[in-house]
C-alpha cells in the first residue's frame, strides 16, 4: 500500500507542534485538497489563521510528558487509520544569556527537544511500521552540528535527535518506513520574531518546499539552504576559537 496518492500528496499528516510556523507550512505543501491533517500540540484549540483549507482535526500533545505518548499514538492512529505522514516540528528555544542564569530553561529544552521528541519519534515509528509504512519528517537544526557558546544548550538538544532519527533510519531500512531528518539554519518564525538579521536566512515556506522535494527523492537528510551543508563542513574543521570569534 502505497502512502501517497498517485499524485504524490500524502492522504493524511499528523504534525506534532500544532502551532509551529515550519511545520503548518509543511502540511500546507503536502496535504492535497482531499487530504487531512491532524495538528497535535499543547494549545489543540488554538487554530492557525488563516484556517487551513483541508479536513482538520486537533489532538492535545504533550511533549515533555513522554509517559502520555504511547496512548497518544495508539489513540490517533486508531482515529485515524490513515496517517501516513508525522512531522517532529515542535520545539523549546531560550535565549543562551538567561539560560545561564537559570539551569532549569536548559533542562526544558533538552526535555522537549530531544527527550521528548525522542519519545515521539520512536512511538510514531512503531506505528507508522505497523500500518504498513509511512514518513516521518523530523526537524533538526545546524545548531546541533559544532557547539556555540550563543546557543550550545539548544545546539545540544538538536544534536539528540538528529543522531536519533539518522540511527532510526538505518533501523527502519529493511521497513516502508522512510525517515528525513532537515537541517535548516536561521528561519523567519515566531519563535525567532526576536532575534537579528542572520546569514543564509529562509522562510518556513523555503523550509515546506525543500521537505516536500526531499521526500520525492527519497532523501535522507536534507540542508535548508542547501549551501549550508558545505558552510557548516568548514566550520567543523575550524577550531572552538574561531568559533567563538563568529559568535562575537
Amino acid at each position: 500500500m502505497s502512502p501517497v496518492d498517485v499524485f504524490g500528496r500524502p492522504q493524511t499528516v499528523l504534525l506534532l507542534g500544532a502551532n509551529s510556523d515550519i511545520g503548518l507550512a509543511i502540511v500546507a505543501r503536502m496535504v492535497g485538497p482531499d487530504g487531512v491533517a491532524i495538528l497535535a500540540g499543547r494549545d489543540p484549540h488554538r487554530q492557525p489563521e488563516p484556517p487551513l483549507g483541508y479536513e482538520t482535526h486537533y489532538r492535545y500533545f504533550d511533549a515533555a510528558d513522554t509517559s502520555s505518548h504511547e496512548k497518544f499514538f495508539a489513540e490517533t492512529f486508531a482515529e485515524h487509520p490513515g496517517i501516513d505522514t508525522v512531522v517532529l516540528a515542535f520545539g523549546v528555544l531560550h535565549n543562551q544569556d538567561d539560560v545561564n542564569d537559570n539551569p532549569e530553561l536548559a533542562v526544558e529544552m533538552i526535555v522537549v527537544n530531544h527527550v521528548g521528541a525522542g519519545s515521539a519519534l520512536l512511538h510514531a515509528a512503531i506505528q507508522l511500521r505497523q500500518r504498513g509504512g509511512g514518513q516521518l519528517v523530523v526537524l533538526s537544526s545546524v545548531a546541533g552540528l559544532k557547539p556555540r557558546r550563543s546557543n550550545y544548550v539548544y545546539g545540544a538538544s538538536k544534536a539528540g535527535i538528529d543522531f536519533l532519527a539518522r540511527g532510526l533510519t538505518r533501523s527502519m531500512a529493511t521497513s516502508d518506513v522512510r525517515v528525513l531528518v532537515v537541517r535548516p539554519g536561521f528561519v523567519h518564525t515566531k519563535m525567532t520574531a526576536d532575534m537579528g538579521p542572520r546569514p543564509f536566512a529562509v522562510t518556513a515556506e523555503t523550509v515546506a518546499k525543500a521537505v516536500v522535494d526531499g521526500l520525492a527523492r527519497r532523501d535522507q537528510v536534507i540542508w535548508v539552504p542547501r549551501i549550508l551543508r558545505w558552510v557548516m563542513g568548514v566550520i567543523r574543521l575550524l577550531p572552538p576559537s574561531m568559533v567563538d570569534k563568529l559568535d562575537a
